[in-house]
């Protein structure tokens, strides 16, 4: 099953318990099998509660279960406003194997972002090691030597009007590491209120584009692609960039 990009970025309205699945979320499966369910996560949307996201994907669990007893279960997250692709985990078994496959590097992630300013060199690998760092304002990734390994693959898709479009290939999975590694390369992801600058009503501009993972009794590599958001189109096309087929 695929969907499209619904073409707002509000946070959607929490359903009743037991209530039917909403079309808008319909409209976001990208796959659905015994197994493995791909959704396209909105942005706005937090993965899992918590003190500032008491509304969750989790909210809509139930409505996903298409017929099975066991609540499907997210094998990895995106930041609440991040959009794009999260592979949920139909029974227990494959909750484990997914875990298995990101745990082990076996699954292979694809970013679209629109950063501020333009990279050095138009493609190329950021291997910074990061670190969590509390302060009074809260927590934050940062940069340090002795942190846990994080490298990360770019290129530059589209440039002008002082943006960019990036392509971000991650090798490892820490948290918050493209918008460090943007932030790294001078050019913060566009609205990211943590590592550059906010813009007020706007999420910031950093898209799950892609997953492949070996999947199914064959193990062959499977890949599944969320379109670019209408938020992210907007400002593409704002700064006269166009958007051809791109797979990055």
């Amino acid at each position: 099953m695929t969907g499209r990009s619904a073409p707002s970025t509000s946070k959607p309205d929490t359903p009743p318990p037991g209530s039917a699945l909403p079309d808008w979320l319909r409209a976001r499966i990208l796959h659905l099998d015994a197994q493995l369910l791909v959704i396209d996560k909105p942005a706005g949307l937090a993965v899992h509660p918590g003190p500032k996201t008491p509304e969750s994907l989790e909210d809509f669990l139930p409505a996903l279960r298409f017929g099975i007893q066991p609540l499907p279960q997210p094998a990895h997250r995106l930041d609440r406003d991040t959009s794009g692709c999260l592979a949920l985990g139909r029974m227990p078994k494959a909750v484990s194997k997914l875990g298995r496959l990101f745990e082990t590097s076996q699954v292979s992630k694809l970013y679209w972002a629109i950063v501020e300013g333009a990279p050095a060199e138009r493609q190329g690998r950021v291997d910074l090691a990061l670190a969590k760092r509390n302060d009074p304002n809260g927590w934050r990734m940062v940069a340090a030597p002795g942190g846990s390994a994080a490298i990360t693959d770019y290129h530059v898709m589209a440039e002008g009007g002082g943006i960019s479009l990036l392509a971000l290939r991650p090798h490892t999975g820490r948290t918050h590491q493209i918008r460090v590694h943007c932030q790294a390369l001078d050019c913060p992801v566009l609205g990211d209120p943590i590592y550059g600058r906010a813009r007020q009503g706007q999420p910031h501009m950093l898209h799950a584009r892609a997953l492949t993972l070996p999947w199914g009794p064959d193990k062959q590599p499977l890949t599944f692609r969320a379109p670019l958001p209408a938020h992210m189109a907007a400002i593409l096309s704002s700064h006269g960039l166009d958007m051809p087929g791109m797979e990055g």
